[in-house]
């Protein structure tokens, strides 16, 4: 990332924290290079605290951390976007926000969060991930999964084991996925097609 941190005069860059699942905001802060390093380094969120003059992690003395999951650089270089999950109430006043906003989670928000995962796997692949291996197999093998999957959450709907039933379902749901974005498709055109049809 290139980041202007000359742009203000005290060094630091405004960075909006986010929760990467709801997309709600959670807290604002600022940010100098070291703390950019230091919250990649720790996976945890690292300001500089203007008021204590040194670098301070989110939930350092709460344990309410934020777990960091991505950054983001705006088109000026001169402010960030952090992705994050929040381990408990983000704001020093026990709310879920410094904004006073609730940040419960609809169910379906971890699919959309799922998904830019998924597409992270795709466009960064890792030798370790599974669902880089996946695509890397080409888009015969991941159609193919999501048939077998498919299969299974068939026959464990005859029986009476819920958590197989939903184990397959999530098995399903997940390769349905990895097969939209081997497609280049998301789950939002899918939806887009549903909202028609219920017209």
């Amino acid at each position: 990332m290139n980041i202007d941190f000359s742009k203000y005069s005290d060094g630091l860059v405004p960075a909006v924290v986010q929760d990467a699942i709801t997309g709600k905001v959670l807290m604002v802060g600022f940010m100098n290079q070291e703390a950019v390093d230091k919250t990649i380094e720790l996976g945890k969120v690292t300001f500089y605290s203007r008021s204590k003059q040194r670098l301070w992690t989110k939930g350092e003395t709460s344990d309410n951390f934020l777990l960091y999951k991505e950054m983001i650089v705006d088109c000026d270089n001169d402010t960030l976007l952090v992705k994050a999950l929040p381990q408990g109430p983000t704001c020093h006043t026990g709310a879920d926000t410094c904004f006073f906003e609730s940040n419960t989670s609809n169910p379906a928000d971890f699919l959309w969060y799922l998904e830019q995962v998924i597409a992270g796997r795709k466009n960064n692949p890792s030798e370790e991930s599974y669902t880089s291996k996946l695509f890397a197999r080409g888009i015969n093998k991941v159609a193919q999964k999501v048939g077998e999957e498919a299969v299974e959450l068939v026959i464990e709907s005859k029986d009476d084991n819920r958590e197989l039933f939903l184990g397959e379902a999530a098995d399903l749901m997940f390769h349905y996925i990895v097969l939209l974005q081997a497609k280049g498709y998301s789950l939002q055109d899918v939806v887009e097609v549903l909202r028609k049809r219920h017209k």
